[in-house]
């Protein structure tokens, strides 16, 4: 079997595209078990964010692989086939492997060296678990990435070349103010509970912001969202840590989704990641909202929409007193971001990882042929033991246990430097050809090599369960 990756992101598919292909929970949750039920794969795993769809699956052929997964990723994200294929990209064993680091890493992001796509990972991975579409290769795969990601952000510099996409999108609405500055006493609206409305109203509340309401369609989760901004239950006011330097406390409460229009007008700064599928904010709703509030206002409010498909109508730029940023936007503005040297370092971390695994993964392939090779001689040791007992009944206890723990030194010391050689030959770039080389001189049954494989996808499920 042999890793594959088709999907499409900011740097190959334009946002109105990448709007279309947006895929829900659920749409992520039915992929991966169409992908499964495919005969090209055995395991699937699905990788979606603001502006990225890739589906990862262990396959047994390249080419049927490939036009099986575009053709589900089309299916599911609702963009036909034919316009959806100039914009995928696709890439196999090792350069499949590359890629993942490199997102997790931050250099494939819209932002470069953002920390945001590590905890999508650790989603899509927990995803894979739960469904158990992720078996052994993509486990280690995404469990490895996470390390990976996590190395460069503490080895190298990469942080200082980055930002998150909600602090980056904050210092673009005031022109690369730094958001400490100009959020100070600001009241904001977080359209949206999730990971990445989470992470905004974080960010909000460090800088100083004076109000955080947070309006989400499932109200329960919303009010966990506030809680835990103001350190007590929704609504009530608390110190944040690392709040504004002059001491204000943020105060955090919860609202339902209807409740958005009338807390529009008193909103300095507005946030939206939802997973709707349609506008949340028409700009006829915002002219409505904030036309009362005009005369009041000494500066423009702050949209900031980081959803995808958006949630915000991009006609409101052209609003009096908004200024819009969205995905769009931050992909046009983001290009400068990184430093270089920062940049290359990570690229080294990268490629020396990819090495690592691909030579952990070769060693592993080799390991369910070992131990059908050490269970075969097991199996003769046994039998020739029963036979020896036969021939010999006058044997007392002692004798035969010493007999049978000769033999059985004898036999591991036979098999221990060609078995511990064929690890380590296996793990070289082209070892796959040592497992087929082994079975060949020991006539190993196949069926018990495949045994030994299933055992291990079993118990790697069961721990997942």
């Amino acid at each position: 079997m042999s890793l594959l990756v088709v999907g499409l992101s900011h740097r190959s598919a334009p946002v109105s595209v990448l709007e279309r292909a947006a895929l829900t929970a659920e749409q992520q949750s039915k992929l991966l078990q169409d992908t499964l039920a495919t005969e090209p794969a055995a395991e699937a795993s699905v990788l979606a964010t603001c502006n990225r769809i890739e589906l990862y699956a262990d396959v047994d052929k390249f080419h049927a692989g490939v036009a099986e997964l575009s053709t589900l990723l089309a299916q599911h994200s609702g963009v036909g086939l034919e316009e959806l294929t100039p914009y995928l990209y696709v890439h196999y064993e090792d350069r499949a492997v590359h890629h993942l680091f490199s997102v997790a890493c931050g250099l494939d992001s819209m932002v470069v060296g953002e920390g945001q796509i590590l905890g999508q990972i650790k989603d899509a991975l927990a995803l894979g678990q739960e469904l158990h579409t992720a078996g052994r290769l993509l486990n280690d795969l995404f469990q490895q990435a996470l390390r990976v990601g996590k190395r460069a952000h503490s080895e190298t510099g990469i942080d200082r070349a980055g930002q998150s996409l909600v602090t980056f999108g904050l210092e673009q609405l005031a022109d690369g103010e730094p958001v400490d500055g100009w959020v100070t006493g600001k009241r904001a609206l977080i359209i949206g509970a999730g990971s990445m409305s989470s992470l905004a109203a974080t960010t909000l509340a460090r800088a100083g912001a004076a109000e955080l309401v947070i309006a989400n369609r499932t109200l329960e989760r919303a009010e966990r969202l506030a809680a835990s901004l103001a350190g007590r239950g929704a609504g009530d006011a608390a110190a944040v840590a690392g709040a504004a330097s002059a001491g204000a406390a943020t105060t955090a409460r919860a609202v339902p989704m209807a409740a958005v229009p009338a807390e529009l007008p008193h909103a300095d700064i507005v946030v939206s990641c939802t997973g709707a599928t349609g506008l949340v904010l028409t700009a006829e709703a915002l002219a409505e909202a904030f036309a009362a509030g005009a005369a009041d206002r000494t500066g423009p409010v702050a949209l900031l929409d980081l959803a995808m498909p958006r949630d915000i109508d991009a006609a409101a730029h052209r609003l009096d007193g908004l200024r819009l940023v969205d995905i769009e936007s931050l992909a046009e503005a983001s290009a400068d971001a990184p430093m270089a040297a920062d940049v290359d370092q990570v690229r080294g971390i990268v490629s020396a990882e990819v090495a690592a695994f691909g030579a952990a993964q070769r060693a592993a392939h080799i390991t369910p042929t070992v131990v059908a090779l050490r269970t075969m001689a097991a199996d003769v040791v046994a039998n020739e033991i029963a036979r020896l007992n036969g021939r010999l009944p006058d044997l007392d206890d002692k004798q035969r246990a010493e007999i049978t723990q000769t033999v059985r030194r004898v036999v591991d010391k036979l098999l221990h430097a060609p078995t511990v050689r064929v690890k380590q030959l296996a793990a070289t770039p082209g070892g796959a050809g040592y497992a087929d080389a082994l079975r060949e001189l020991f006539d190993l049954d196949p069926q018990a090599v495949a045994a030994v494989s299933r055992a291990d996808r079993h118990d790697m499920n069961r721990g997942q369960a």
